[in-house]
């Protein structure tokens, strides 16, 4: 069975080209890119034969993972997707739009904003995950349960070692 994969091919590729270089995070990161890919291929055909956008799944998802009633505040969408107040304020809209959730005034605070998620988001939420959970089933059909287990404690402390990162700001367009 062969074991090299195009990253290996890639890293031999630059030792000979930049021997003074360190791969080893390249060999990480390029493998973790790949398999981004193709996990975003996988999540994006799950989520279109449930018949939702990956946008519409992720605040769904959200309501879904937060119980009866399906009902959040915008807040707690934007913390939780990642999006700004204006980005969720147009995904709401349009998905209002669609009959997927429903937009309630905030008994605590007249001005809040809760989005309740509508019985045909819940039934299309359902289905774009057991789809996706199935999905992602496959695409780690080669590794073994332990494999398995021992790389989400690794990518958790990747994950929460990158987390920490702060990028370097770019240069300004006056800056060399």
């Amino acid at each position: 069975m062969k074991h090299e994969d195009e990253v290996d091919r890639i890293i031999a590729d630059w030792s000979t080209a930049r021997p003074d270089l360190d791969l080893a995070p390249l060999a990480v990161f390029s493998r973790l890119w790949r398999i981004t890919k193709h996990l975003d291929r996988a999540r994006a055909h799950a989520f279109e034969r449930s018949g939702l956008a990956s946008w519409e799944f992720d605040v769904l998802a959200v309501l879904r993972r937060g119980g009866e009633p399906f009902r959040q505040s915008t807040k707690v969408l934007v913390q939780q997707t990642m999006v700004s107040s204006g980005t969720m304020t147009n995904r709401i809209d349009r998905m209002v739009d669609r009959g997927l959730v429903l937009r309630l005034t905030d008994p605590n605070d007249g001005r809040g904003v809760l989005v309740e998620m509508t019985p045909l988001g819940l039934t299309l939420v359902d289905a774009a995950m057991t789809r996706l959970s199935d999905s992602e089933e496959r695409l780690l059909g080669g590794l073994a349960r332990a494999e398995r287990d021992r790389l989400s404690v690794l990518l958790r402390r990747l994950a929460l070692s990158v987390d920490r990162f702060e990028p370097e700001p770019l240069p300004s367009d006056g800056e060399q």
